[in-house]
């Protein structure tokens, strides 16, 4: 899932600061999971904001509302009929819903309320680690399901380096070197000749570098 995190509050107010009429969208998917800009943090912020205003003896309209998805056209046009109610739109969704929304309504202001992070997973309540960059050229299947990309901390597509010692990352105590966790996932599903076979260097125009990505399925595209 896409990871993100709130802004602070200063910041957020100051994207708004001339604004009266405020429309604040939640997003039910990923943001939510993340407990940053579901329904929930969506009425948390909404109070904050109206807290703040009080204090500075200003007073603002907030309208919350949340969305199945702020990524996907079908779920944002749901926002035609209460859009004209607004003078800009603070969005608690990934970049990608900020921008859809800017896209569908030009002639409306559009803020990020939360930081998009990257796309991970949970380790445990609470905490999200990163789990893939998309690279465009996946290679989960030859390293036993551990990507050197998101979780080495150089990036090797041969490993590991000469400064892991004990299975830990020379950055940090609490970094666990990838190509380790890689060796000991092989050897344990009897795959170490995988291991043995020199990669060649990563292609990264698979990841982009030339303007933004498509995937286009002409099964499903209209």
């Amino acid at each position: 899932m896409i990871t993100a995190e709130r802004k602070p509050l200063d910041e957020i107010l100051s994207y708004i600061k001339p604004f009266k009429r405020i429309l604040l969208l939640g997003c039910n998917e990923c943001v939510t999971v993340c407990a940053a800009g579901g329904r929930k943090e969506v009425g948390v912020l909404a109070s904050g904001i109206q807290m703040s205003m009080l204090k500075n003896g200003a007073s603002i309209e907030i309208r919350e509302h949340t969305l199945e998805r702020q990524c996907d056209p079908e779920y944002v046009e749901e926002l035609v009929p209460i859009i004209d109610s607004a003078d800009a739109v603070l969005s608690m969704a990934c970049g990608c819903g900020v921008q859809q929304l800017a896209t569908r309504f030009k002639d409306k202001p559009v803020f990020p309320a939360v930081n998009t992070k990257f796309m991970g997973g949970s380790d445990r309540h609470g905490v999200w680690t990163e789990r893939c960059q998309g690279c465009g050229d996946c290679l989960l299947g030859v390293t036993g399901g551990i990507c050197p990309i998101a979780k080495c901390a150089k990036q090797l597509m041969n490993g590991p380096c000469g400064g892991s010692v004990s299975g830990v990352c020379e950055i940090g105590d609490e970094v666990e070197c990838a190509w380790h966790l890689i060796w000991e996932r092989l050897k344990a599903l009897g795959l170490t000749d995988q291991y043995l076979e020199i990669m060649p260097a990563k292609d990264w125009r698979a990841g982009g570098g030339s303007g933004p990505r498509k995937i286009v399925r002409e099964d499903l595209a209209e």
